[in-house]
């Protein structure tokens, strides 16, 4: 079970995972070796998966979103595969989530221009067979994060 010191240490780190565990502890009023600790058990309980380096997508020279949409006439396995290879060895779609309702996925990529989103298109249509695929372009983003809630973890 978490308690409110280990929720603070994953908001924490959430925010900046370069932050100093001497610096941490300061935040959460606990020694070093303390707060290194529970740092140890939150990953080794598998709270923290991993820690990331969130990169400025400008500055990576992919400033544009598109979202696709996708329907597939095809639910088998082997297909469920394919695509999620297909979508795996394309680096411009950052993510990729099946759904509810009269859409099968959404993928998330990200591109240096709009016009670029042809090519990655093509890529995918060559790969794997789809009935549909339509595609929306951010105009704004609104929020942006890969922070979660804390509050809900046991």
């Amino acid at each position: 079970m978490l308690d409110e010191r280990d929720r603070k240490i994953l908001e924490f780190l959430q925010g900046d995972a370069g932050i100093s565990v001497t610096e941490l502890a300061d935040r959460v009023a606990l020694s070093v070796s303390a707060c290194s600790r529970r740092i140890q058990r939150l990953e080794e309980s598998g709270h923290i998966a991993r820690r990331i380096v969130v990169l400025d997508r400008e500055k990576m020279g992919v400033p544009t979103t598109v979202y696709a949409l996708i329907k597939t006439a095809h639910h088998a396995d082997e297909w469920i595969e394919a695509f999620r290879k297909a979508i795996g060895d394309i680096p411009e779609i950052v993510e990729a989530h099946r759904l509810t309702g009269n859409h099968d996925y959404i993928l998330k990529i990200v591109l240096p221009r709009v016009e670029h989103y042809d090519v990655i298109y093509k890529q995918l249509v060559r790969r794997v067979e789809l009935f549909d695929v339509s595609a929306s372009i951010s105009m704004e983003e609104l929020k942006s994060g890969a922070s979660i809630p804390v509050g809900y973890a046991q």
